[in-house]
């Protein structure tokens, strides 16, 4: 830390343990984060900090600092769908479910509504970055702003119409001036969403390659989900969904590859070949019985994991806290190896792999000096987590979520003990309960 990082520090929080999640930094214990003009201006043992002078110092007691969470894949607004079509597979749950529901109830109130309820879920369970793909990005992103929170916004693109457009065109047409719109933006990015293989034909796909490369965006897209849509793609062009990708272009370090449920060791290979990231979704990918995705192989072969929710829809919640607990269990199961995926693996792909992922490691994604100062902090004194022997393994293998009580983004204070600084819970719960009595027509 400087010497004039010393002389100026807006808030200083001191705790019990800092975990940074910064390659090669261990859990600290008794240290304190400076924070200066929305940045990490240092990490200070506590017996130093003491004598430091702050705008605000904020004591914690037995609580832990970390990164905050990010939530590589979502679909927001989907939150008020939640609960609305449960067990039902991939293709019957979207042919006659969600995809006539959002043929009725779509439009721009439907998207800022449920991206605020899914904003605050997230928020309240210790995610301070998100990723979303759906319709009407530029409401979300409205949403998204005003309540600070650090957000991707991935425009979707179809060879069809949607509630959102009329075809592709018009598709790249409003997420490219979209993009213009929040280019300047420290907190929104947008980023080319191409829904999935199957719904994406190869002159769109060749289309986002161009644009993606121009503009240095990433492009986020489901793949390989489920091994229906493996088997139709070998039928109808010869090759698996992931080759096709490959010899169009798409694959490579930009690309964002949602799901990865039915891979095989070639498949695993490519993605590796071309440093594309995987986004992996266990607890929707058990719920849709899509597969099982192979994290212990992918980490083997270098591929960069990150994780993400899915929609509320086919999950039913934005926990990362318990996503990242369900990828640790399901990938030793799945490696049928105990010490496949340890906790602190699972930890890094809601963190740093996550900010890797979407190409925001330079700024987020771990506590480290200049780094925005994303962070979140949790209280270790509840029953069910003691004894504490290894804080790491608390925070994975027991539910923990409830128990974030503060975060900043930015610098800029999110979760105050709890409760949320820049959204109103009550009338973002009044306007999900507007939703649900008009969607079941009451």
């Amino acid at each position: 830390m400087s010497r004039a990082a010393l002389n100026r520090i807006d808030t200083l929080i001191s705790a019990r343990w800092l975990l940074p999640m910064s390659e090669g930094c261990p859990l600290l214990e008794n240290h304190a984060l400076a924070i200066t003009d929305g940045c990490i201006s240092g990490i200070i043992p506590e017996t130093e900090a003491r004598g430091l002078s702050a705008h605000e110092h904020i004591t914690l007691g037995d609580q832990l600092l970390m990164p905050g969470l990010i939530n590589a894949h979502g679909h927001t607004a989907m939150s008020l769908f939640r609960g609305m079509a449960d067990d039902q597979p991939l293709q019957q749950w979207l042919n006659e479910h969600i995809w006539p529901a959002e043929g009725q109830w779509v439009g721009e109130e439907f998207v800022r509504d449920g991206t605020a309820l899914a904003i605050a879920e997230m928020l309240r369970g210790g995610t301070t970055t998100f990723s979303d793909m759906y319709f009407f990005p530029e409401a979300a992103a409205e949403v998204a702003r005003r309540a600070g929170i650090r957000a991707q916004l991935c425009f979707p693109i179809f060879d069809f119409p949607s509630a959102w457009g009329s075809g592709p065109d018009e598709y790249f047409r409003k997420g490219l001036a979209l993009r213009d719109d929040y280019k300047h933006s420290d907190l929104i990015n947008i980023a080319f969403g191409p829904h999935a293989p199957y719904t994406v034909g190869d002159e769109a796909m060749s289309k986002v390659v161009m644009f993606a490369e121009e503009l240095d965006c990433a492009i986020q897209i489901h793949l390989h989900e489920t091994q229906h849509e493996v088997d139709d793609a070998l039928k109808q062009t010869g090759l698996r969904p992931i080759e096709r990708l490959a010899k169009l272009g798409l694959l490579g370090p930009r690309s964002q590859c949602v799901h990865l449920a039915c891979l095989n060791d070639d498949d695993i290979a490519l993605l590796a070949e071309h440093r594309s990231h995987a986004i992996h979704c266990p607890e929707s990918n058990l719920k849709l019985a899509s597969g099982f995705s192979p994290v212990e192989k992918m980490r083997n072969a270098g591929i960069n994991v990150a994780l993400g929710t899915d929609g509320a829809a086919s999950n039913n919640d934005l926990d990362m806290f318990g996503e990242l607990r369900t990828a640790a269990l399901l990938g030793k199961a799945v490696a049928a190896d105990a010490a496949a995926v340890p906790d602190h693996y699972a930890l890094q792909m809601a963190t740093f792999n996550g900010a890797r992922a979407l190409g925001i490691d330079h700024i987020t994604g771990s506590l480290e000096l200049g780094k925005h100062a994303d962070v979140i902090a949790i209280d270790l004194t509840d029953l069910p987590q003691q004894p504490i022997y290894t804080p790491v393994s608390q925070l994975v293998y027991t539910n923990i979520s409830h128990c974030v009580r503060h975060s900043w983004i930015k610098g800029r204070r999110m979760l105050d003990n709890g409760e949320l600084t820049t959204l109103d819970s009550r009338e973002v719960i009044e306007k999900a309960q507007y939703w649900r009595q008009k969607i079941s027509g009451e």
